[in-house]
């Protein structure tokens, strides 16, 4: 997968890169050619995105902006289609207000690296037409990205 990185400092893109391949791989959509970007903006940025797309005016940790009308059941290879002309089938945007991801750690006892990681899951898993809006798609995401994490070693006790 090509993850575009805009404003992600370099101790977190590793992580994300590890994070999203895993999730690819227990989500069955490892496949060639996926592409999507992750953006780390401001409180002010994110708060106007949420505005605008939401129409919530408050910050948020996470948005995403997914370019397939996928749902989870689905995989990412039945949207061939959707393929660009170099290849790439580009599954969105992410953006993630770091600000609101360091006051989360805090609140919930982690790590950043642990918050950062999760946000970016979450983002991707939406990409990949996973929700939370019913109480049991909800129970499937979480355990999707409970599934990951602890895959990769990235625990939510308090490691801060």
């Amino acid at each position: 997968m090509t993850i575009n990185f805009e404003g992600v400092g370099h101790r977190y893109k590793k992580v994300i890169k590890d994070v999203y391949n895993k999730a690819l791989e227990i989500t069955g959509n490892n496949v060639d050619g996926l592409e999507a970007t992750i953006s780390f903006v401001d409180s002010a940025t994110i708060r106007s995105y949420n505005k605008e797309y939401r129409q919530v005016d408050k910050e948020t940790d996470v948005l995403s902006f997914p370019m397939l009308n996928i749902n989870y059941s689905q995989k990412v290879s039945d949207f061939v289609e959707e393929t660009l002309p170099n290849g790439a089938l580009y599954l969105g945007d992410i953006v993630i207000c770091k600000k609101v991801a360091k006051r989360q750690a805090k609140e919930y006892c982690h790590s950043l690296k642990r918050e950062i990681s999760f946000l970016a899951l979450h983002g991707l898993l939406h990409l990949l037409g996973y929700d939370h809006i019913e109480k049991e798609d909800e129970v499937v995401m979480m355990e999707k990205s409970d599934e990951v994490l602890s895959s990769l070693g990235i625990k939510r006790e308090k490691n801060v």
